[in-house]
């Protein structure tokens, strides 16, 4: 199978239907075999009810609530696709900007999309306050964890499936495991490009302001880990 596609979701009742008919135009259109993973996170709205109706779609459900990360990573332990793309149920970043990811496939092992670089295309930006904790907290990850990369933190990357066991070897169960993901890729000598994107700010994103000192702390909780050999 040529790639998988992999959207995790928490109550997207609003989206998620849009989204994955894009998906599935886009995969249709460009790779001769696919499958798309939704895993729900516990949704509280109808989200899971609507999923169920959705034909020619892998789903899976979280009996709890756990966090983004064990989201997408019960998701691709599960994808069968030589490449394994995860991102937003919102399509903050649209499914057609793999084609920017697409010239990097042949000599990189991980493809991640920016909304840092000089050729990026953020359409409908944060409010004042996320995006100073969010260069505040990129300034720290950059510094401690991942020194040559400009955004760690979009929920747009493609990894071939030589990376599966990372995901495996992850620990954090929320937003901080794409900076943990990365520097996993690094510590295993994967290569890794940063590709700018055009990405549009959902202003009913679940990431809340007071979301980033929390996750700030986990780029110490990834240092402490590697001391104690828990990634070896």
């Amino acid at each position: 199978m040529e790639i998988s596609v992999v959207i995790p979701a928490f109550n997207e009742e609003r989206v998620i239907v849009q989204t994955i008919e894009q998906v599935k135009e886009y995969l249709n259109k460009n790779f001769a075999s696919f499958e798309i993973i939704v895993v729900d996170d516990k949704s509280t709205d109808r989200t899971l009810e609507i999923l169920k109706q959705i034909p020619d779609i892998r789903l899976n459900r979280n009996l709890r609530n756990h966090g983004k990360g064990y989201t997408v990573a019960k998701g691709v332990k599960k994808a069968k696709g030589d490449w394994i793309l995860f991102m937003d149920a919102d399509s903050s970043t649209n499914i057609t900007e793999l084609d920017k990811f697409r010239p990097f496939m042949n000599d990189y092992d991980m493809v991640i999309g920016s909304r840092a670089m000089d050729d990026s295309d953020v359409k409908i930006r944060q409010n004042f306050v996320k995006v100073f904790l969010g260069k505040g907290g990129n300034l720290l990850i950059r510094l401690l964890l991942a020194p040559k990369i400009k955004d760690t933190q979009c929920g747009f990357k493609l990894s071939n499936r030589r990376m599966k066991h990372l995901f495996e070897q992850l620990t954090i169960e929320d937003w901080g495991f794409d900076f943990e993901l990365i520097w996993l890729a690094r510590k295993y000598k994967f290569k890794v490009k940063e590709v700018g994107i055009t990405w549009l700010n959902n202003f009913d994103s679940k990431v809340r302001w007071y979301t980033y000192p929390k996750t700030l702390l986990q780029v110490f909780k990834v240092r402490l880990n590697n001391l104690k050999g828990k990634y070896n």
